[in-house]
């Protein structure tokens, strides 16, 4: 009897275990998650897989069956894109212009965000709200005057003219991922490097800069790749072939060699791998980088 009445009473801990087996499962995602995220991948490697494939492949194999893979495989169609010099001239434009603007966006980005985020001033609001509406207007909306301006200040088919304004159309998004990284360095940190005699330019270099290295690299990429692939701008200011970046060398070179669809595809091909290259060896940092946006 008296082991009865001490026995314990039964407890829902089993209960509780299972309720957050299921809840951690339903956070991970189901089945389906899995399914749309492999439907979403496969809408976005298709085409690319597509064209690399296609120029390792003749133009009878693409006329013969358009889906299939190559047979046998053909690497003369890269070889000849490869040893044209004009491939290489626009290739190198393309490599200024996105170094060039990823230098000016990162460096005039982190000055003002500085500003932005740690000066006290009444105009601090609205010139914050003016990069934020900077967000809403895109470069085809202001491709006019914007061309009127550039041949104003003598910059038509220069590379200048396509840097400049690709810094001003960058600052926006540099700035809303830079703000929240610079506001969130304290200012014990601030003050204690003033009572060691740090200036505010000494406190920006040293301690301001590298506390907020993951958000500068994370723009530096946007800006670079959004660079590399600009189309619209190019068009308007460039009108010499030398000159040309690659988007704008690829669809030069299909219209020389519409009829040589192979040789299209590999001249295409090798425009976009450096950009791909270079977005997936820094793929986590921009997702590290956006993270402490969010969380600043």
């Amino acid at each position: 009897m008296s082991a009865l009445a001490v026995a314990p009473p039964p407890t829902s801990r089993p209960v509780a275990t299972k309720r957050r087996s299921k809840g951690s499962q339903i956070g991970r995602g189901g089945p389906l998650t899995y399914i749309v995220a492999l439907v979403l991948v496969s809408i976005c490697i298709v085409p690319v897989a597509y064209i690399v494939l296609g120029g390792f492949r003749t133009n009878s194999q693409i006329t013969t069956d358009p889906s299939g893979f190559p047979s046998p495989w053909k690497i003369v169609n890269y070889i000849d894109v490869m040893t044209t010099s004009l491939f290489w001239r626009q290739m190198g434009n393309s490599a200024i212009v996105a170094i060039f603007t990823t230098i000016g966006v990162v460096v005039l980005g982190v000055m003002a965000s500085f500003v932005l985020a740690r000066y006290d001033f009444k105009a601090r609001g609205v010139l914050y709200a003016l990069f934020a509406a900077g967000l809403m207007f895109p470069m085809t909306v202001a491709i006019t005057p914007l061309y009127i301006m550039i041949r104003s200040l003598g910059l038509i088919n220069s590379l200048g003219g396509i840097i400049l304004p690709q810094i001003a159309f960058s600052l926006p998004t540099t700035i809303i991922i830079l703000v929240p990284f610079l506001r969130a360095i304290p200012k014990e940190l601030e003050e204690a490097a003033a009572i060691d005699g740090a200036s505010r330019l000494g406190f920006f270099v040293r301690l301001v800069v590298p506390l907020s290295l993951p958000g500068v690299i994370t723009t530096g990429i946007l800006a670079f790749i959004a660079s590399w692939n600009s189309y619209m701008l190019p068009l308007f200011i460039l009108n010499d072939e030398m000159s040309y970046t690659l988007p704008l060398g690829v669809q030069s070179f299909a219209s020389q060699y519409s009829v040589d669809t192979a040789r299209v595809l590999a001249f295409a091909s090798l425009s976009m791998i450096p950009a791909l290259i270079f977005f997936s060896l820094f793929e986590r940092r921009i997702v590290g980088g956006l993270t402490g946006a969010v969380k600043g």
